[in-house]
């Protein structure tokens, strides 16, 4: 079992050997705010706030004013694990739209330049009601989330069938990134509730 706890540059990236494995998982869901659009959009904003406490229990360290450094868990397959921890940007709103996307973090570890890479691209936005008018008491948030992991595996398990190494790990991306995505959808959801005060809605199934 290898851990490893930084990101890496994008060597992995076009590699054709066989021992790099590219998995990727999309995610999309969607969450009501009881609170009208520029109420929920001035929450998001101050992404200082709820962004770490959502987070929990994976570590967010702030980076600077836009940016943290996230540990995402463990992720394995056939007994090989890595705990990637990537630089997310969080970037401002631009009309109701949000972006967070993969940045280097400042102290890498060149030893590690060639185990794994993480691209992480995640899409958040304020929708109006089906009118195309603002609602005073209620904003849907959706967001899409598109995660790709490259991964330099030991020889020994290329010796297993291309497709059983490929199907499997896509597999276990797809249940952490449901599982961790469904869980920050539900806390954000909750902490906006909360904070102001205002009854939360029942959660909903995450659509996929």
């Amino acid at each position: 079992m290898l851990l490893l706890s930084r990101p890496l540059t994008d060597t992995l990236r076009g590699c054709e050997n066989r021992q790099v494995r590219c998995y990727r998982s999309q995610f999309r869901d969607r969450m009501e705010m009881r609170a009208d659009f520029q109420t929920v959009g001035s929450y998001l904003d101050r992404h200082e706030g709820w962004f770490r406490r959502c987070a929990a229990p994976m570590d967010a360290t702030p980076i600077d004013a836009q940016a943290y450094a996230l540990t995402l868990g463990r992720f394995g397959n056939f007994g090989f694990e890595v705990e990637p921890t990537i630089g997310l940007r969080l970037l401002p709103q631009n009309a109701g739209n949000y972006a967070i996307t993969t940045v280097p973090l400042n102290e890498q570890d060149p030893a590690l330049a060639d185990l794994y890479d993480v691209d992480f691209q995640a899409n958040l936005y304020l929708e109006t009601d089906d009118s195309g008018e603002l609602s005073k008491d209620l904003t849907a948030v959706s967001w899409d989330l598109n995660l790709a992991v490259w991964i330099h595996l030991p020889k020994m398990i290329t010796l297993l069938p291309d497709g059983l190494v490929q199907s499997s790990g896509d597999h276990l991306l797809r249940q952490i990134v449901r599982q961790i995505s469904r869980r920050l959808t539900w806390k954000v959801q909750e902490d906006f509730h909360t904070s102001h005060g205002i009854s939360c809605p029942p959660r909903r199934k995450a659509a996929f």
